[in-house]
């Protein structure tokens, strides 16, 4: 019988590699044409290049911030946006991709090792389990506005 702590675990997991309740980045993402990654919609601030540049910077900045004390975030908000609309090829593209699913796993692996609720000693009262539940948060909110944008591009299903 799994114990409580070993279901939350379960849990947190299938939240931060997301498709419970809504859909994946993988799912937002698939069968985007390359052209559309850098496409801004009337009246929004981002394209989904932008947006999955952010998701990987806040990502990544969550994930260091939990293992090194000595990590410093990047300014707030200008060092979470990327300024280029698109990537600049598909290297890139994939890329960062690939990065917000490594640093996802670590951050996994992260959450597997250790006692999540205790503080981060060099934070201000965050643990493991905020972390955790702050980038399942935080993808999801920007992993649905990419599939409004697909939307308004006339690119979803």
């Amino acid at each position: 019988m799994k114990s409580e702590h070993e279901i939350l675990i379960e849990e947190l997991v299938k939240l931060l590699n997301g498709g419970n309740a809504h859909a994946s980045l993988d799912d937002a993402l698939n069968g985007l044409p390359a052209k559309l990654r850098g496409e801004k919609p009337a009246n929004l601030p981002y394209s989904i290049w932008q947006l999955v540049e952010h998701i990987r910077i806040a990502q990544w900045d969550m994930l260091k911030f939990s293992e090194d004390e000595k990590h410093e975030s990047p300014e707030w908000p200008e060092g979470y946006w990327v300024k280029d609309v698109a990537p600049k090829d598909d290297a890139e593209w994939e890329d960062s991709l690939r990065q917000i699913k490594a640093e996802r796993d670590e951050f996994i692996n992260l959450l597997k090792s250790g006692d999540i609720y205790q503080a981060i000693p060099h934070g201000d009262g965050q643990s493991i389990l905020r972390e955790a539940l702050q980038i399942a948060d935080h993808n999801a909110y920007h992993t649905a506005e990419i599939i409004v944008i697909r939307r308004m591009l006339g690119d979803w299903k």
